[in-house]
């Protein structure tokens, strides 16, 4: 089997950085901080009740995923993003380019290299996850499916990195646009479900006859709610409910948009806001390949 020349150069120069081992390094340490200030609150709590709340073990899962969670998302757009646009950078892309790679093998070398590191991350920090497998409350299915969802949040946001990074010449522009479109992904599509449940209770508000039936408790976000199967944080948020047994899926997105049918959709929430999230990411991943091929036409026709 062929390796990717580029994915093979990519991980070996990441391999023997100091800044890999860094990353790792700080990225564990928050984490291990994270679980010792929890357990050390657990055990002050016991010394001053007397009683051991096994509840905590599980909080202290889900408090640690979050923040797993959220450091993956934020750091997977900043591996990527200059990816493309470090190559035109350091004026290095049109020598990429005279290869015989097509602009697929370029773009999924890079794109799997930071897979890499990121997936090297997350496995090197499910120790740290496994405390509270000593106390119960988490199954091996969980884990997997947790695993799952960081997969998907790292290459949905690593594909936007690269998307950006094959159509900007600067790598500081590529990362700028690449959080500012995860930031609408995450928070605007919050935004409109927050705005659509608003109009539908003043709407509901306006009506004497409603207001008397109380019918303004039944508002909604409508179909709107349905945007965020795009929103890995939604999704994030749903499972990671489900798996501390706080609320059901359908409890936890009524909880903030009001209540909506029981269907097929809510049912699987997680399942198909992840397939939803890997569509998406393909679809960034074609248009950073079509743009490192308009790029290689460009070369071809200046020749």
């Amino acid at each position: 089997m062929k390796t990717n020349p580029v994915y093979k150069r990519e991980t070996m120069v990441s391999a023997r950085s100091f800044r890999l081992a860094l990353i790792l390094v700080i990225f564990n340490s928050i984490l291990a901080l994270v679980i010792l200030l929890n357990m050390y609150s657990v055990v002050e709590r016991v010394k001053l009740t007397a009683e051991i709340q096994y509840s905590s073990f599980t909080t202290l899962y889900v408090f640690v995923a979050v923040v797993e969670f959220v450091m993956l998302m934020f750091i997977m757009p900043a591996l990527t993003a200059g990816s493309i646009s470090g190559e035109r950078e350091r004026q290095t892309l049109d020598i990429l380019l005279t290869t015989t790679m097509k602009p697929s093998e370029i773009i999924w070398g890079k794109l799997l290299s930071s897979f890499s590191t990121m997936f090297l991350m997350v496995v090197s920090s499910f120790p740290l996850l496994a405390v509270s497998f000593v106390y119960g409350g988490v199954m091996i299915h969980d884990v997997l499916l947790l695993l799952l969802c960081y997969l998907t949040v790292a290459l949905l946001c690593g594909s936007m990195g690269i998307c950006f990074s094959s159509l900007f010449k600067r790598s500081t522009v590529a990362t700028v646009v690449s959080y500012g479109v995860l930031v609408f992904i995450a928070a605007g599509t919050y935004a409109v479900n927050i705005f659509m449940l608003s109009m539908a209770r003043m709407n509901m508000d306006s009506s004497y006859a409603s207001s008397i039936n109380g019918v303004t408790d039944q508002a909604n976000s409508g179909p709107c709610l349905y945007l965020l199967l795009l929103n890995p944080v939604a999704t994030f948020y749903v499972m990671i409910n489900k798996q501390a047994g706080v609320n059901p899926v359908i409890s936890s997105l009524n909880n903030w948009f009001g209540p909506h049918p029981d269907n097929f959709i809510m049912n699987n929430w997680v399942l198909l806001s992840i397939l939803i999230q890997l569509l998406l990411a393909a679809i960034f991943i074609l248009i950073a390949i079509r743009g490192v091929s308009q790029s290689k036409r460009r070369r071809i026709r200046k020749k």
